[in-house]
């Protein structure tokens, strides 16, 4: 099949569904993904061994796997999750198979590679910075006594499920080393995608790693921005569409987009968005990408046919 090269940003089951979706688009995929999961195995593992969160990675590698009954046994193995309470319970097998391959491995890289070799994976999967991240929110809105009065919140498990409204973010540390392997992966594309996901904890974390800020901002590749289909939940309470490409601008105003995707479902104010999308030097899509009957979930053709009206379109004339 061949097709556009594509490097992909997120992490969690938003970039689970677009790597999912692009498979039907290209064979040129490259998962770039976020490394501050501090909770569940991913927190466990990345506490006791000191080792990058390897949850959000295994599931990039899962969704990449061959469409054969070989890749799907793998997949299954690598998503399977032990019961119980006692040292096992919660952890994902993968996340222990990979871990165990950092232990025999010095370069993390080469540890996923050999995983992606096991599930005979249609395309590379990278973290994004070479140390795990701890994320910190300022939000508001957690003192009854004053609503206006700033927080601050330390950890992505925290963040992403604070019942506030979080006004700025931040790494610690504040100045991470990227992957070089990333940030080449970032400039050699032909587009780069980023979202749908956790808005500040999965997708906009990226844009935190200063080198591979600069990546999107100088890279040749056009780049398009997806939003999520339940925009105004979790993290971003009270957010809507236009208001999340708006905090993307104040977060990176150096970042120029090509193309922002929503569906119409998810959008209040298809003006407003557009007005947001335009001053990043976007242009709007909106397409269904939501399953029928479950507007939550991405339905993997519909995304994949959005993606591919957008990612196949020409270069507009400069």
């Amino acid at each position: 099949m061949s097709g556009p090269v594509v490097t992909a940003l997120g992490g969690g089951h938003g970039l689970s569904a677009t790597l999912t979706a692009l498979r039907f688009v290209t064979d040129e995929i490259t998962a770039v993904v976020t490394v501050a999961d501090d909770g569940g195995s991913s927190g466990r593992l990345r506490d006791e061994f000191g080792v990058l969160p390897p949850g959000d990675l295994r599931m990039a590698l899962a969704a990449l796997c061959s469409d054969t009954e070989w890749g799907h046994t793998w997949r299954d193995v690598l998503q399977h999750r032990f019961a119980g309470d006692g040292p096992l319970g919660g952890h994902a097998l993968g996340n222990l198979l990979i871990v165990a391959l950092w232990e025999l491995h010095e370069d993390p890289v080469a540890g996923l590679d050999l995983v992606g070799r096991l599930l005979q994976a249609n395309g590379r999967v990278l973290p994004a910075a070479a140390a795990p991240l701890v994320i910190e929110a300022d939000v508001s809105g957690l003192d009854a006594g004053d609503p206006t009065a700033r927080r601050v919140v330390r950890g992505q498990a925290q963040v992403a499920r604070t019942p506030g409204t979080v006004e700025a973010v931040r790494l610690d540390p504040a100045d991470p080393p990227a992957y070089p392997e990333s940030v080449a992966a970032i400039r050699a594309a032909d587009w780069v995608v980023l979202g749908p996901g956790s808005w500040f904890t999965s997708v906009t974390t990226h844009l935190l790693v200063p080198e591979v800020r600069e990546a999107l901002e100088v890279t040749r590749a056009r780049r398009l921005l997806v939003l999520n289909l339940e925009p105004a939940s979790g993290e971003t309470e009270g957010f809507d569409a236009a208001r999340h490409v708006q905090s993307l601008a104040e977060m990176a105003p150096r970042l120029r987009l090509d193309a922002v995707l929503a569906d119409p479902a998810a959008v209040e104010d298809e003006g407003a968005l557009a007005e947001q999308a335009a001053r990043l030097g976007a242009e709007l899509h909106l397409s269904p990408v939501s399953r029928r009957g479950a507007p939550g979930q991405h339905d993997p053709l519909r995304y994949a046919a959005a993606l591919r009206d957008i990612l196949y379109s020409p270069r507009p004339a400069r």
